[in-house]
């Protein structure tokens, strides 16, 4: 019988360590699965949490289309929602100033969606001091903006409508509505309103 000779206390048979070892090709080909995981993973993470921003804020834009409506309603006064007022991505709803027929000249004027011109709340509740019902200023977040928005106008029986040129009042938008469409990148999203008020978010 052969005498194999006597390997020291805790030390594992040769075969053992040759199979435990990494070479340094075995590192590069870990390296360059992970490199190429990465490169895959890494736009469609952002891709997600870009669409997912851009869910959310759609959401806060729509929010504030149903409030104008029902503020409409409710307080049996017009009100607009006017898109990159008073600066670009920002947003407000403000009271029509005088009738749809006859307008005021403030409502047209450029610091129209201005707070510190135009305050929220109001100081008072006079129909003869309006506007009473503006908003606040809404702001869209970084990266996020407007790609198609026209002033809306919601009047006291539900209905919709939208400025065309001169034409007083506004038109009514009909059936085949409005879109008011959000862009992050090259992702969109859009909210549809038609003309008896419907608020519709678009997947």
């Amino acid at each position: 019988r052969s005498l194999e000779k006597a390997q020291p206390f805790g030390t594992p048979p040769p075969n053992v360590l040759s199979a435990a070892g990494f070479t340094i090709l075995d590192m590069i080909v870990v390296v360059a699965v992970f490199m190429i995981l990465a490169g895959i993973s890494v736009p469609a993470f952002q891709s997600l949490t870009e669409g997912y921003k851009l869910g959310q804020t759609v959401r806060e834009v729509e929010r504030e289309l149903q409030t104008a409506r029902l503020k409409a309603v409710t307080s049996n006064r017009p009100l607009r929602v006017r898109f990159n007022c008073p600066a670009t991505g920002q947003y407000r709803m403000v009271e029509l100033i005088g009738t749809p027929s006859v307008p005021a000249a403030e409502d047209g004027s450029v610091n129209r969606c201005q707070e510190n011109t135009y305050p929220t709340p109001a100081a008072d509740n006079n129909p003869l001091t309006r506007p009473n019902h503006d908003g606040p200023i809404r702001r869209l977040p970084t990266g996020i903006t407007f790609s198609a928005a026209s002033t809306l106008e919601f009047w006291p029986d539900g209905t919709v409508h939208m400025e065309q040129g001169t034409t007083l009042p506004w038109p009514g938008i009909g059936v085949a509505g409005a879109s008011i469409t959000l862009a992050k990148g090259s992702v969109t999203k859009r909210i549809d309103v038609n003309g008896v008020g419907k608020i519709t978010l678009v997947r």
